[in-house]
């Protein structure tokens, strides 16, 4: 069998799309994968762990590493600033390890951007607007407000479907974890 080639394997899709809940299979089923962990500026909550859940530093520190040029991609989401810093990654590729993404549509086009060779962006669809807004609200994790602006942000995020290497449509989440898995092995072999 060929050596495997690390790769930053990148799942970008609207929120309740089921990217999140591909990329924890995907990480439970491959060897020397990891999942990137994000800097962010936003208050650390009681069981999450600095480096493991994410990297907490302060705004004044976040906007040095912006200005240094320290990030593939950032962003700012509710007040906060959250980005992937450019030297954790470079560490794990070097190192034979493939980093996973769960991340937003312009940061995957930014790491597409970074590493146009070692990078495999997968924009994973919702079978349907309507189904997006089924799963949202079958969460019960967001205020009325909050759930406008993540159908809005959805409703933008689609119009990026056609930006990515691979497209899957998580309408069978089995079906779709069987599609991701020989993307992958189709691309790290």
């Amino acid at each position: 069998m060929n050596k495997s080639k690390a790769k930053l394997i990148v799942f970008t899709a609207p929120s309740g799309s089921g990217k999140t809940t591909i990329a924890r299979r995907i990480l439970n089923d491959y060897q020397n994968f990891e999942f990137s962990v994000s800097a962010t500026t936003r208050e650390r909550r009681e069981n999450e762990v600095h480096g493991k859940d994410y990297y907490f530093i302060s705004e004044e520190d976040f906007q040095n590493k912006i200005e240094n040029d320290e990030f593939i991609e950032w962003e700012k989401f509710y007040d906060y600033h959250y980005g992937t810093l450019k030297s954790v990654v470079e560490e794990k590729l070097k190192n034979g390890i493939s980093v996973i993404f769960d991340i937003d549509v312009k940061g995957a086009v930014n790491i597409k951007k970074y590493y146009p060779e070692d990078s495999v962006v997968i924009f994973v669809m919702p079978p349907s607007l309507e189904e997006l807004k089924k799963r949202l609200t079958e969460r019960k994790t967001e205020s009325d407000e909050d759930f406008k602006k993540r159908i809005d942000r959805a409703e933008m995020e689609l119009t990026y479907n056609d930006k990515f290497d691979y497209k899957v449509i998580n309408e069978v989440l089995d079906d779709a974890v069987v599609q991701v898995k020989e993307i992958i092995d189709n691309n790290i072999n």
